[in-house]
């Protein structure tokens, strides 16, 4: 009595054409990550009046621009009905996004500059900043960035 034997040459042949589909539909890896980077301010620059950017303090009170004690990480509720208020005076006095100004098939409400910023101490846990993350767009901010300080070069 022989042996059973199996025939793995159809299972290779389809294996092949397989692998050739996917090499031929596969897209080409970007050869560059292209990222807008922040150039240093010049001397003597204004920084933009619509500018809003919610500091996060080492004890995790929270502070927009220059206002402090409008919160913390834990209760947000002050810091996002005052961006609320703010984003709507900016409807109401149309302060359009620089970016958005010439883009004409938006409506004034997404022309309107939502910015935020958020910037946090080094040291601060990644769940803090998640929580003011998800604070500041219950207000309706977009884009929220994050601001980074004291990079240096390793």
């Amino acid at each position: 009595m022989t042996k059973p034997n199996i025939n793995v040459t159809p299972l290779i042949d389809v294996l092949l054409v397989l692998l050739i589909i996917f090499m031929v539909i596969t897209p080409l890896k970007p050869s560059a990550f292209q990222a807008k980077i922040p150039q240093e301010p010049k001397p003597g620059a204004e920084p933009n009046p619509h500018t809003l950017v919610v500091s996060v303090s080492k004890d995790s009170s929270l502070s927009l621009n220059k206002e402090s004690g409008i919160g913390t990480v834990e209760s947000p509720e002050r810091v996002v009905s005052i961006l609320k208020e703010t984003f709507a005076q900016r409807v109401t006095n149309r302060a359009f996004s620089e970016a958005l100004t010439g883009e004409n098939g938006l409506s004034e409400e997404e022309r309107i500059e939502k910015t935020v910023f958020i910037k946090a101490p080094r040291g601060l846990d990644y769940g803090s900043v998640a929580k003011v993350i998800d604070a500041v767009k219950q207000s309706g901010a977009r884009p929220i960035s994050l601001q980074i300080d004291d990079l240096t070069e390793n």
